[in-house]
């Protein structure tokens, strides 16, 4: 296993110089190796390794999402207020419908299928957005208006939304009854109610971390303990039957209240994470790479799947747009949000394959193999196309239409 395990590590470290080396980003050179080492080509990365590494992916997402809330202070976040809140969810909204609306056209899909396919393709990526946005705020680009703060504030709620309708048509298809009304008050409450939870843990690590004086790498360990299992319990399918706790902001929260009230320490704690996430991209990427199967794939898909996939971008592209009216950002400014809205790679690996899995089941009713299996390639074809279209565009025009300060 370790052997398997070194194998991973120096192929994707090699891949990610040479990207890097021909100015492509890093990241796309990670998702080869993992492509290239999972069951899309050699098909070598052992089976207990392969679960290691879907544990160790929560982790590092984990990882990068409280960077980023130790990177976000008060001032920032009134600054991105309005305008992350309109992100968060109308680009996701025109996209997913967009998507079930072509399925059916494309793809004969019901109203039911194609908004499956959809709110799995609408989802942007919070790994391949997050860390992108970071290099570029570290970097000082956007930092007077803030735009990377506010994509990845936006970015860490849009996939509560995408997951919670897509959880909606999947009960639709397997025949159980919906209640509208409550998914419209507990998407909201969900959301307020996991931030309000990471502001409070983190208003305990403080306390904690005053009264006892412990070594950071120690704080850093607590932190990765505490972040983890408030995660794992929102994710608990018991608790997302009544009300789905967003996870992925409430570890920002929990970041952001320590460096409101304990500044010192959140920058310390910063540069220990940013040692830790080393580690923790190549572990992230290799297992999104290694969850692509380009065996899914065959030219008739491909073609109209690109389509599809080009629309929802389009009408994506629309929705930030639109949620930008009214801000303080120039049209650089949107245009660059727009881009960084682009990439999707997280939520399609992880979901892609529920829809087939269930129908093997016998858990969808009337929904077909075929069905589950168009659904799967549409998911892959998103990886592979978006996921190096937005982190190219980002590392490409981030510099160019965002102001340095």
């Amino acid at each position: 296993m370790l052997l398997n395990i070194a194998l991973i590590i120096t192929l994707a470290l090699v891949l990610y110089y040479l990207f890097s080396l021909i100015k492509l980003p890093g990241i796309l050179g990670l998702i080869t190796a993992g492509i290239l080492l999972g069951p899309s080509v050699l098909n070598v990365v052992d089976p207990e390794v392969a679960i290691i590494l879907k544990e160790l992916k929560t982790a590092a997402l984990i990882v990068i999402l409280i960077r980023a809330g130790l990177g976000i202070n008060r001032e920032t976040l009134h600054k991105v207020g309005r305008p992350a809140i309109n992100m968060s969810f109308i680009p996701g909204v025109i996209e997913g419908g967009m998507v079930m609306l072509l399925s059916r056209f494309f793809f004969d899909f019901s109203w039911i299928e194609g908004g499956m396919l959809g709110f799995i393709i609408a989802a942007v990526s919070p790994a391949v957005v997050v860390p992108t946005m970071l290099e570029l705020k570290d970097k000082g680009y956007g930092k007077k208006k803030e735009v990377p703060t506010l994509v990845l504030a936006g970015a860490s709620v849009d996939d509560v939304f995408a997951i919670t309708i897509f959880s909606v048509f999947t009960g639709l298809a397997a025949g159980s009854s919906v209640n509208i009304g409550h998914i419209l008050w507990s998407v909201p409450v969900g959301i307020i109610m996991g931030a309000l939870v990471g502001l409070g843990l983190g208003l305990a690590m403080v306390w904690f971390f005053k009264r006892f004086h412990i070594r950071d790498t120690k704080k850093v360990i607590i932190f990765m303990i505490v972040a983890v299992v408030f995660y794992e319990i929102t994710e608990m399918e018991s608790l997302k039957a009544i009300i789905p706790l967003a996870g992925l902001l409430g570890i920002m929260a929990i970041g952001f209240i320590i460096l409101e009230k304990y500044g010192k320490l959140a920058k310390r704690l910063s540069a220990k994470f940013n040692k830790v996430w080393v580690l923790s991209e190549i572990l992230l990427f290799v297992y999104i790479g290694t969850e692509v199967q380009l065996h899914q794939l065959d030219a008739t898909l491909i073609g109209s799947g690109l389509l599809i996939l080009l629309i929802g971008l389009s009408a994506r592209s629309i929705g930030v747009w639109i949620s930008l009216l009214g801000s303080s950002l120039n049209n650089k400014e949107k245009l660059f949000s727009v881009i960084a809205y682009w990439p999707k790679a997280t939520v399609q690996a992880a979901i892609g394959a529920v829809p087939l899995v269930l129908i093997e089941a016998g858990k969808l009713g009337n929904v077909s193999i075929e069905t589950g299996q168009v659904i799967l390639a549409m998911a892959v074809l998103s990886i592979v196309t978006t996921a190096p279209l937005g982190a190219i565009g980002i590392k490409v025009f981030g510099p160019k239409l965002l102001s340095k300060d």
